[in-house]
């Protein structure tokens, strides 16, 4: 039996490889690993995220999240708050210096989805964001 080679997960995960490849090789420059930017970026974007649910999104062991954090802490980039409802839980939050980094992710990010998109239209790149969300969504609720 012949196996398709493009078919639509096998290319979501070669490009979603491909992209965090590009950024890492990016990232080799700086002081802070793909790991820890990912978790960065989700703390961003969840912003007083308890420790225990930010290594679900990441889909990581809180074990490994608690190095990362540690690490991002020490760069004065996020810091730990004890819930208030429960002495074993922390809540990540962001610190000032962060802003900075972010936005040279986003930089770099940028100029990534510039190479990616390259002789895509703006429809063609509307349409791909569109549907990818759509499929994220639908995959989420279920």
């Amino acid at each position: 039996m012949k196996i398709q080679q493009d078919s639509f997960g096998f290319l979501v995960a070669d490009v979603s490889r491909l992209l965090r490849r590009a950024f890492a090789q990016r990232l080799r420059e700086g002081s802070i690993t793909l790991n820890e930017a990912r978790a960065l970026v989700y703390v961003a974007r969840h912003e007083g995220v308890r420790q225990v649910d930010l290594a679900e999104l990441l889909e990581i062991q809180p074990i490994q999240l608690a190095r990362l954090i540690d690490k991002l802490a020490e760069l004065n980039l996020v810091k730990r708050q004890p819930a208030p409802n429960d002495r074993r839980a922390y809540h990540i939050h962001l610190l000032p210096a962060a802003a900075e980094v972010l936005a040279s992710f986003e930089r770099v990010a940028s100029a990534i989805r510039k190479q990616a998109m390259e002789g895509l239209t703006p429809d063609q790149v509307k349409a791909i964001t569109d549907g990818l969300s759509n499929i994220r969504q639908n995959l989420n609720h279920r």
